[in-house]
């Protein structure tokens, strides 16, 4: 197996996630029932600066299983963009706003993209006073 010399020589989704910059950007899945509720949820992620964007899809269908019932609902699903460390934030306002009682919180790493949307990004939901203003998707 071949070692690492140079991270510089490979694309970004080749390096590992630990030998990135500190700031690891990620994508959270999560649902709700109904677009008052994801757009609630939305809102307060950016306001928040925990989340760069949200978007709202409307018209999924999940089937999952839940008390024993298989269930099958229409549902809102959240695309949020935003970083690990930023997670746990995330992970706490959208229980402490959510109906369901165990929602769905998943994030996945985000391993490339265009430079300056991730840097866009990265200014969106870095630490407070060292943000620009961002610019519109």
């Amino acid at each position: 197996m071949q070692h690492l010399h140079n991270t510089k020589e490979l694309p970004l989704f080749a390096i590992p996630i630990m030998m990135r910059d500190a700031m690891s950007e990620i994508l959270v899945l999560s649902t709700t029932d109904t677009l008052d509720l994801a757009q609630k949820i939305a809102s307060a992620l950016v306001q928040a600066h925990e989340a760069a964007c949200v978007n709202i899809v409307p018209g999924i269908r999940s089937v999952y299983c839940w008390e024993g019932k298989e269930c099958n609902d229409q549902e809102f699903l959240l695309l949020i963009k935003s970083s690990m460390e930023s997670f746990e934030a995330i992970r706490a306002r959208i229980r402490q706003l959510h109906s369901y009682q165990v929602p769905e919180i998943i994030a996945l790493p985000i391993t490339a993209g265009d430079p300056p949307y991730l840097a866009w990004l990265r200014d969106t939901v870095g630490v407070k006073g060292q943000r620009s203003k961002g610019l519109k998707e």
